[in-house]
């Protein structure tokens, strides 16, 4: 019995998070990302290289964007960690492996996470950074599993 509730439980949330999600698809960098639900545009690149997101309730800050590689992968990744500590985060979480970084850290009340993967032409990277008051960490953490999953180049 135990084994059929859990089941119908996950039968009828799956589709409930899936709700309301939306597909951000980057032409210049060949990324594609999903966007949480109640999260709207604030702002697209002139460049093209990504947008911002954001979502009222909550206070929550969504940037998604991509760059060439300038130097080594590793070294990007090295750097951006050490960009979001001169920022005042201090970093909680970090995990690297030769096609993707992630990092996460805290300031002053606001959890910051960052996901950076190398793109299938292996000349370039698409991120995704999202801010968030420490509150709705745990209502978060769902979420960027999704956003870690979805960003993925086109055509890999």
């Amino acid at each position: 019995m135990r084994s059929f509730l859990l089941i119908l439980f996950a039968l009828v949330t799956t589709p409930a998070l899936a709700q309301g999600w939306q597909t951000y698809d980057n032409a210049r960098f060949g990324y594609t990302i999903d966007i949480p639900p109640g999260f709207e545009v604030a702002s697209e690149a002139s460049n093209g290289d990504g947008a911002t997101f954001y979502r009222e309730a909550g206070a929550m800050d969504l940037f998604v964007w991509g760059a060439n590689l300038l130097e080594d992968f590793a070294d990007e990744a090295e750097q951006a960690q050490a960009f979001a500590t001169e920022q005042g985060y201090n970093l909680t979480y970090q995990a690297t492996t030769p096609q993707w970084t992630s990092f996460s850290g805290i300031a002053a009340g606001k959890v910051m996470y960052q996901r950076m993967q190398l793109l299938c032409d292996g000349q370039s990277w698409a991120a995704f950074r999202v801010e968030y008051g420490q509150g709705d960490i745990a209502a978060m953490d769902k979420v960027i599993e999704r956003l870690v999953q979805s960003l993925r180049g086109n055509g890999c």
